[in-house]
């Protein structure tokens, strides 16, 4: 029985290994001539492997394009797998991108913690990892780029207090496995606690959604709508605002997201989101993508601070996020080309 067990994990891990490449079919190199790239094609040109935790959300797949561009007209090759979420897969599918030669790995965790092993890879074949948008922890990587995420929260939380300056407060977190979830928690927190301390605000709600899912979100908070009502709620991203949304049905309130989903500026339109935050991915994609670059090619890279990610400082390049309303959809993610305004009804 123990080895049928082991033969069907040993499967079920395989095949979801493929759907992570086919998810990633869009790179620059097939299945086919992947164990080729560094051995006998463009030996001269650097070799970026960027392992992504998943592309199940709109967002991921902008930001692949964008990496994925900007290192082709940098002049290097590029290979992306997805590994839909599962660590196991991904600490794989790092493993074969060494053993195909990249010069870079850079990384978005699946797991937080769980992402450790597979940066160890690549530290003992001294590639240099860059952890791109979400910390990998207690890992000895190199750079860490992303946006300033205690920020995200804090503009969250001003916003929806801008609506409701007293009243029930509900936090929606993200996924407990990834460190982004709890830094927006804090950033939120440290506008909120002032005004829970003085009772102005009440937090009746305060949970993470496993894996970011917003279906976990609609169901977790119907279950508390059955007992109690809410004023207001902050949202960690536009997906668990979605199944917000849902749960609450007719009932309107103030509602914050994140990542300036298409759907979610409709909802902002629409009048049943309140708000949310935009990163521009095309400049995180590309910060990226030329960071890797430059290490690929023997260079260091400039950072603005340091991250600690509970075993080192970790040098970082930290972005500014943008809030986004009603009032300014115009001048942000439209002006920035992140939204086509004829996918739009007004």
């Amino acid at each position: 029985m123990r080895r049928l067990f082991t033969y069907l994990t040993t499967i079920f891990i395989a095949l979801i290994m493929i759907a992570g490449c086919q998810q990633a079919d869009n790179t620059s190199e097939t299945n086919e001539t992947a164990t080729l790239s560094k051995l006998q094609v463009d030996q001269t040109k650097p070799y970026i492997g960027f392992a992504m935790d998943t592309l199940q959300d709109e967002r991921w797949y902008r930001d692949k394009d964008y990496f994925e561009t900007a290192l082709h007209d940098l002049g290097a090759n590029v290979k992306t797998l997805a590994a839909n979420g599962v660590q196991e897969v991904q600490n794989q599918q790092v493993k074969l991108m060494i053993e195909e030669g990249i010069d870079v790995l850079v990384i978005i965790p699946a797991d937080a913690e769980g992402a450790k092993e597979a940066v160890a890879l690549a530290e003992a074949a001294d590639i240099p990892v860059i952890s791109y948008d979400k910390m990998v922890m207690n890992a000895a990587i190199d750079y860490y780029i992303s946006f300033d995420n205690i920020k995200v929260g804090e503009l969250q939380a001003t916003a929806i207090l801008n609506e409701v300056p007293e009243g029930d407060i509900a936090y929606v977190g993200g996924a407990p496995s990834d460190n982004n979830a709890h830094l927006f928690r804090e950033g939120a927190m440290n506008v909120l606690q002032p005004k829970i301390d003085d009772g102005s605000i009440n937090l009746v709600y305060d949970n993470f959604t496993e894996g970011w899912s917003p279906e976990v979100a609609r169901d977790n908070f119907q279950s508390f709508l059955n007992d109690a009502t809410v004023d207001a709620v902050i949202a960690a991203n536009d997906g668990t605002a979605g199944g917000v949304i849902e749960a609450l049905g007719d009932r309107r309130v103030p509602i914050s997201g994140q990542d300036a989903e298409l759907a979610a500026i409709q909802r902002i339109i629409d009048g049943t989101q309140t708000m949310t935050v935009y990163k521009s991915l095309e400049n995180i994609a590309n910060t990226a993508a030329t960071s890797a670059y430059e290490l690929a090619i023997g260079n260091t890279i400039e950072t603005n601070q340091t991250v600690n990610n509970n075993l080192t400082d970790v040098p970082s390049i930290l972005l500014d996020p943008v809030s986004v309303d009603v009032s300014n959809i115009d001048e942000t993610v439209i002006q920035e080309g992140h939204i086509d305004p004829s996918d739009l009804t007004n």
